[in-house]
């Protein structure tokens, strides 16, 4: 939805603004909206339209979740914005059951969220939120948001008061400071994997192509250049820090790391755990789907079947010093290969950066709130276990987050199989009743000496009671 916005006086405050529209704040809106007679919310995003890595929508490549992780399966399976709900409207629900497809593919998850989108209210694209502020004296936030146009030029300025704000502003790319310098000068052919299919052409024509990462999105860049170049002139290099190109943990108790049971066990864990913790568990989220590796295997061995062995290269274990140009139009690449203590250097005429994404500062947006916020000893923001940040007294409406809180939260923090109970926590919290139960227990594996289990579900007129444990 674009267009003018409707903005909130003090005398008629919304109870919930969320900033950003990704998946998980899509998510909340979704399920707010199942309310009856549910909160008053109002979601901003400057895209003009709802997109999701437009850049790594790569064809025939699937979501790492089942598609019960949709937006509000896994909390309301009744809800009118469920996927199957979505395919039904597409009369695709007989191709689906006969497809018998656990996890679907990107571009059609991009394609159902945008589906949702396009008819839930409430969703103002185009809009980009300036500033948050408590104001004390009439106790409601204050948004300040500007309405852009087509073109993304600031066309108007608005303010919205409300009780309660969401923060779903997403992550952004990032880039390793060696290799900084080039992605950001035009004209070099240096890029992250967010922007790949931007440039795919343009990287199918460079006599040679190096992928830094070790994750998903690394191992499906390669396997799409891999097929696309001719057997015996490959010419491509895949490097990665990690020790090996290693697979994800899938296994049905590891997948246990993503339920709520864990997510509260990793909560109630003190800080130097938590921190210690996260580090050790990269292969729970960013190792590589076993079925990406078999493919890429399976690849490489074609290539052999009429002998010789494909212009490849792919070494883990290695690190990027630094890198410069050479001549106008290729990079040098200064390697170190960790474990041997070695060094050398790599000329390659493009290279896709599939290293990651980091939390989108809002420092800026939520200055006005700085005075109130509370921190950890390593400065990053206090979160409640219901995901709230957590603010001075003076302070009585709420500021919640999304996948911002993988320090207080665990590694489920990014993970899409979360988000639909996390929203309907943020929901329960916010409306101060059980608009969607959520089940005590979800794991058969205990986490820690003492379950922490989620409280009983009222009966009618009952208090809501705190955590406890068991």
């Amino acid at each position: 939805m674009t267009g003018s916005t409707p903005q909130r006086d003090l005398d008629d405050p919304q109870d919930l603004v969320g900033i950003g529209i990704g998946p998980f704040n899509l998510s909340l809106a979704a399920l707010a909206h199942g309310i009856p007679g549910g909160p008053a919310a109002a979601f901003y995003e400057q895209s003009p339209a709802f997109h999701w890595h437009p850049g790594l929508l790569i064809e025939g490549a699937t979501l790492q979740v089942p598609f019960l992780a949709d937006l509000v399966t896994l909390a309301d399976p009744a809800s009118p914005w469920s996927f199957l709900n979505y395919l039904r409207s597409r009369d695709r629900l007989f191709p689906f059951y006969f497809a018998e497809k656990f996890h679907i593919q990107r571009a059609e998850y991009d394609a159902y969220c945008r589906w949702v989108s396009d008819q839930l209210p409430g969703l103002h694209f185009g809009h980009q939120v300036d500033a948050v502020r408590w104001n004390p004296e009439r106790r409601l936030f204050e948004v300040d948001f500007t309405q852009l146009d087509q073109d993304g030029e600031a066309e108007a300025l608005g303010r919205t008061y409300t009780r309660n704000v969401v923060l779903g502003v997403g992550t952004a790319p990032y880039v390793p400071e060696p290799l900084r310098p080039l992605a950001e000068a035009p004209n070099v052919p240096v890029l992250h994997s967010a922007d790949y299919l931007h440039h795919r052409e343009r990287l199918l024509a460079a006599e040679h192509v190096t992928v830094i990462g070790s994750g998903q999105s690394g191992a499906e860049i390669f396997l799409d250049l891999l097929r696309s170049r001719p057997a015996g002139a490959e010419k491509i290099h895949w490097l990665a820090r990690t020790e090996a190109f290693a697979p994800m943990e899938y296994s049905k108790l590891g997948l246990e790391h993503f339920t709520p049971d864990y997510t509260r066990y990793f909560h109630s864990l003190p800080e130097p755990a938590r921190d210690e913790l996260v580090p050790r568990q990269w292969q729970l989220h960013k190792g590589i789907d076993t079925d990406t590796i078999a493919a890429i295997h399976d690849e490489l061995y074609r290539r052999t079947l009429h002998g010789g062995w494909p212009d490849a290269v792919l070494t883990p274990g290695v690190r990027v010093r630094t890198a410069g140009r050479v001549a106008t139009t290729k990079v040098e690449l200064h390697l170190e290969h960790v474990r041997q203590s070695t060094r050398s250097r790599l000329t390659t005429d493009a290279v896709v950066l599939a290293t990651g994404y980091r939390e989108r500062p809002v420092d800026r947006m939520l200055a006005g709130l700085d005075p109130y916020l509370r921190h950890d000893s390593a400065g990053r923001a206090r979160i409640d276990d219901e995901y709230r940040l957590v603010l001075d007294d003076p302070v009585t409406g709420s500021v919640y987050v999304q996948n911002a809180e993988k320090h207080t939260h665990g590694v489920g923090a990014p993970d899409l199989g979360l988000a639909a109970w996390r929203s309907a926590t943020i929901l329960n919290s916010l409306t101060g009743k059980e608009p969607y139960p959520l089940p005590r227990r979800t794991a058969f594996t205990s986490f820690g000496l003492e379950r922490r289990e989620a409280p009983r579900v009222p009966a009618q007129g009952q208090a809501l009671t705190p955590l406890t444990q068991s």
